[in-house]
């Protein structure tokens, strides 16, 4: 450094070479060197590589800069990366021509002042003043409602003094601190990490990189001592908290949370014992739906585990565990999600996979390493009975149930799917579905006796299960189209009773099938005669209500039909 400063400064006389020394030497402008910035920029795009929220789109960050000058220099180094495009700057800079008119400069080089100049000159070019607004308002207008609407596409915002106070970003996770703050202007700057937009965001990082902790503590202090506790009532409370201490502390607490809720468990705590208490009997078509709140725990458990994990995967030892620890997380971690998978596929629930698709990504992307992916089946995110009918029963538990070892498991994993189906869809067939139930019942209750191998149970069992996927058995006349028309059709019972009375006394000569023709007549009647939304309605659905009693003369049993009709999807 002395020898290029010495080159720099040949022409300068020695009280210039001071006042440049002095100048140019003071311990900001040594932060602020090239180099440097160059390493935070690294540090950011890293976090953004491997941090929940930041890896996956979901948060973004802003990092608050010493001055205009780093401001707009960590924005040109950001525009070499892969943040180019997703990476904006916001100061109190607006440019004008006279900034620059008096600045002069040797050739290939230009001063601060020309930079900030020719850096918002750059980036101003492209936009679009909006009616009573500059360029300058329009482009930060821009930047922040992306930043707050679609943090994925604008990840970071470089800052001064801007956006530090009253800028409320939900999807802001982490604070990048460059700059020397105190008091209440940096307990205001680390509260826009505070606003909450989901379930995986718990709290906001802050990221100091120039030492400011005592600082920040200090600001905490003045803040509290200033807050109005005359009302009464807890003493507010803010608090700071080390990253790894209190990840280290969510991660116990999501073990040991999982941990008690598969404690009831009968021994030996195998797949088959952990179906019954998550799933209970096959044989009580209630369980399925009583057992609902312990599956529920389970994945929230679950979903708990997987985010504290990431949060700390990649730091176990600096956090505080020995490597035995951290060999059993790692085997824990993978025995509670295969658990949820299998009691998952074994109640026939399916997740809700937004809540918790960023931070599987993040877990897996990150931490798992695989060979390249080889398609193994054409039947992809299907359902376990939908793969049943396209695929074959050997296939479909090939493909979905192949982790589990136990056959007693896997019948009863079958078992429940079936009956899920037959639950769901029971208000919209009740007839042709009480008839289903009854066959899984029979079926149940001869596995159990053994009275059948484990073969010709996976032959009925996959015959049933075709039937419930179907919605209708093959014996179901062409006629009968549309689900809507083989519901009415096998929940006309009772009125296929009176034709055959009818028949009987010599009334009338019955078609081949009367049942049929009432069915088909009230399909077109309901379709002529059905208001538009009458759902909910109780004036519209009178109108319908009118019209079968036209065509059934009972009002039992149009009470019974609409409810038939109410329930599918074509009316």
């Amino acid at each position: 450094m002395d020898e290029w400063f010495a080159i720099v400064s040949k022409d300068l006389s020695d009280w210039q070479k001071e006042e440049l020394k002095r100048q140019w030497g003071t311990l900001q402008v040594v932060l602020s060197s090239e180099s440097r910035m160059r390493k935070v920029v690294q540090d950011i795009i890293k976090d953004f590589r491997k941090r929940p929220r930041l890896s996956n789109g979901s948060g973004n960050a802003l990092l608050v800069a010493s001055s205009i000058y780093e401001a707009c220099k960590y924005f040109t180094l950001f525009q070499q990366t892969p943040f180019k495009g997703q990476c904006a700057v916001v100061t109190s800079y607006n440019p004008q021509a006279q900034d620059v008119a008096k600045e002069e400069t040797g050739a290939n080089s230009e001063t601060d002042k020309q930079f900030i100049y020719n850096t918002y000159t750059e980036l101003l070019k492209t936009i679009a003043a909006k009616p009573g607004m500059g360029k300058t308002e329009t482009y930060e207008e821009q930047a922040k409602t992306l930043f707050i609407k679609e943090p994925a596409s604008m990840k970071l915002l470089v800052v001064v003094d801007k956006l530090l106070t009253g800028f409320d970003a939900p999807p802001c996770t982490y604070l990048y601190i460059d700059k020397s703050m105190q008091d209440h202007g940096l307990f205001q700057s680390i509260c826009r990490t505070n606003r909450l937009d989901g379930d995986d965001k718990d709290f906001g990082y802050i990221v100091d990189y120039k030492d400011l902790f005592k600082k920040v503590e200090n600001a905490i202090a003045v803040y509290t001592s200033e807050l109005d506790q005359s009302a009464g009532g807890s003493d507010p409370e803010v608090m700071l908290q080390d990253r790894l201490k209190k990840s280290k502390e969510r991660l116990d607490n999501a073990l040991e949370v999982i941990a008690l809720l598969c404690e009831p468990v009968q021994p030996p705590k195998g797949e088959l014992q952990h179906i019954h208490y998550f799933c209970g009997n096959t044989e009580i078509p209630t369980d399925l739906k009583k057992t609902e709140p312990q599956r529920s725990a389970l994945y929230k458990a679950a979903v708990g585990l997987v985010r504290a994990y990431a949060n700390i995967a990649d730091e176990l030892e600096a956090a505080g565990y020995c490597n035995a620890a951290i060999a059993r997380i790692r085997q824990q971690i993978g025995h509670y999600l295969n658990l949820r998978e299998i009691v998952r596929k074994a109640s026939a629930e399916t997740l809700d996979m937004k809540a918790y698709e960023a931070d599987m990504r993040h877990l897996i992307d990150t931490y798992i390493e695989a060979d390249e992916p080889r398609k193994i089946s054409p039947f992809d995110n299907m359902g376990l009975l939908e793969l049943i009918v396209k695929s074959g029963i050997a296939e479909a538990i090939a493909a979905q149930l192949g982790n589990m070892k136990n056959k007693e498991a896997v019948a009863e994993t079958i078992e429940n799917n079936v009956r899920s189906k037959i639950i769901k869809e029971h208000l919209a067939d009740p007839a042709y579905f009480e008839k289903m139930s009854a066959l899984l019942n029979e079926i149940i209750a001869t596995r159990k006796a053994k009275a059948i191998d484990y073969e010709e149970y996976l032959k009925r069992i996959a015959e049933l299960a075709k039937k419930v996927e179907a919605g209708h058995s093959d014996e179901t006349p062409a006629q009968l189209d549309t689900p809507g028309k083989r519901a009415l059709y096998n929940n006309l019972k009772q009125h296929a009773e009176k034709h055959k009375a009818a028949e009987a006394q010599g009334q009338y000569e019955a078609p081949s099938d009367p049942v049929l023709d009432l069915a088909l007549t009230i399909d077109e009647t309901v379709k002529q005669v059905r208001p538009d939304g009458w759902r909910g309605v109780q004036a519209r659905e009178q109108v319908i209500k009118a019209a079968l009693y036209g065509v059934l003369q009972d009002v039992g049993e149009v009470e019974m039909i609409f409810l038939i009709i109410k329930a599918q999807g074509e009316y």
